[in-house]
C-alpha cells in the first residue's frame, strides 16, 4: 500500500508550534456571514494554508460565484474577481490559462456548482485545469434563504420544500471520481487545522484539486449541525494502510454520507495538467498575458473602407 500521509496529531503538532502570519490585508468591507457559519473556518484556512506553502497572496488569484461563499470577495485585500453563478470554473480556467504562474483558487457553494454549473465542473475535471477549486458544501442555497439544492439530504424540509426533499442528493466527491478527477478531497468547515492541511495538498496539486469543505448553515439547514457532523467524520489519515492513488478504494470510501463520513485526501494521481499538454506551449517560457502587445491595424482597418 501507499500512503503519503500525516497524523491528525503530526498535523495539528505543525500547526501549534508556527507562527502563521497571514499575509493579506482585510478591507473595509464587514463580513455578512451568519453567526457560526462554516465561512468563516474556510476562509481562515485557505489562508493559512498559502502561508504555510510560502505562496504570498499576491501570487494567487481568487475567483468567486454568486453565493453566501461569495461574499467574502470583497473581505480581503488579495486579486479577485466574482463572476456569474454556477460560471466559476471557466472564469478560474481563463484565469490560470492567461498566466498559469499565479495560483488560482475557485470557490462556488453546492447549488451553484451541482444545478447551474455542472456542465462547467465535468468539463473542468475532463481537462485538468490547474485550479483549486474549494466546494463550500452547505447542502442548501443559504443566500436565497433555504432553498433545497442538488446536494440537500432525501427528506429534509426546506423553506421551498416543507413537505421534504424526494429525490436522493448527489455525492460531491463521488460524481468528481467518476470523472476521473486526478485530484479528490473532502473536510469539515468545523476543523480548521484539517482543512488547512488539505488544502496544503490541493495547492501543491499538479492539475485540478477537487476539494469538497462539509460545512454548517445554523440559518437554514438545522438537520446537519456542527454536533450531527462530529458523530459521523472519520479521518483517513487515522488509516495507514490507506492508497491514495487507488481510485476504486476512493470511490468506496467517498460513498457514505450518513454514517461513517471520509475526510481527507480520497485521491490524489496527478498526470499532467493541461497546459503542460499543450503541443503549442511546450517550448513556451512566458505566459499569455506576457505575450500581449499593441499593434499597429491602420493598415488592417484601411482595408475596410
Amino acid at each position: 500500500m501507499n500512503c503519503n500521509c500525516h497524523s491528525l496529531d503530526h498535523i495539528n503538532g505543525i500547526l501549534d508550534h508556527q507562527d502563521v502570519y497571514l499575509d493579506f490585508e482585510e478591507s473595509d468591507e464587514k463580513l455578512t456571514w451568519c453567526s457560526g457559519c462554516g465561512n468563516y473556518g474556510i476562509q481562515k484556512a485557505v489562508f493559512r494554508a498559502l502561508t504555510l506553502e510560502n505562496i504570498p497572496v499576491k501570487d494567487a488569484f481568487f475567483c468567486y460565484d454568486i453565493g453566501c461563499s461569495g461574499n467574502e470577495s470583497d473581505k480581503h485585500g488579495g486579486n479577485t474577481i466574482h463572476g456569474l453563478h454556477g460560471r466559476v470554473l471557466p472564469l478560474a480556467a481563463g484565469a490560470v490559462l492567461a498566466d498559469h504562474r499565479k495560483k488560482v483558487i475557485a470557490t462556488a457553494g453546492d447549488g451553484a456548482t451541482f444545478s447551474e454549473g455542472i456542465n462547467h465542473l465535468v468539463h473542468t475535471i475532463r481537462n485538468d485545469y490547474p485550479v483549486v477549486f474549494v466546494l463550500h458544501n452547505n447542502e442548501n442555497y443559504a443566500l436565497t434563504t433555504g432553498q433545497a439544492s442538488s446536494l440537500t439530504r432525501e427528506g429534509q424540509k426546506m423553506n421551498a420544500s416543507p413537505d421534504g426533499v424526494f429525490a436522493a442528493p448527489m455525492n460531491a466527491c463521488h460524481f468528481a471520481l467518476s470523472l476521473n478527477a486526478t485530484f479528490v478531497a473532502r473536510s469539515f468547515s468545523g476543523d480548521v487545522k484539517h482543512m488547512t492541511a488539505i488544502l496544503q495538498q490541493a495547492l501543491r496539486h499538479n492539475g485540478f484539486a477537487f476539494v469538497e469543505i462539509m460545512q454548517v448553515c445554523p440559518t437554514y439547514n438545522k438537520t446537519t449541525s456542527q454536533e450531527w457532523f462530529l458523530e459521523r467524520i472519520k479521518y483517513l489519515e487515522e488509516q495507514t494502510e490507506y492508497d491514495k492513488m487507488n481510485i476504486d478504494e476512493a470511490r468506496k470510501v467517498s460513498q457514505d454520507l450518513e454514517e461513517n463520513i471520509t475526510m481527507g485526501v480520497l485521491y490524489d494521481n496527478p498526470v499532467g495538467n493541461f497546459i503542460e499538454r499543450l503541443p503549442q506551449r511546450r517550448d513556451k517560457q512566458t505566459t499569455l498575458v506576457e505575450e500581449v502587445a499593441p499593434h499597429d491595424v491602420t493598415k488592417l482597418l484601411a482595408t475596410f473602407r
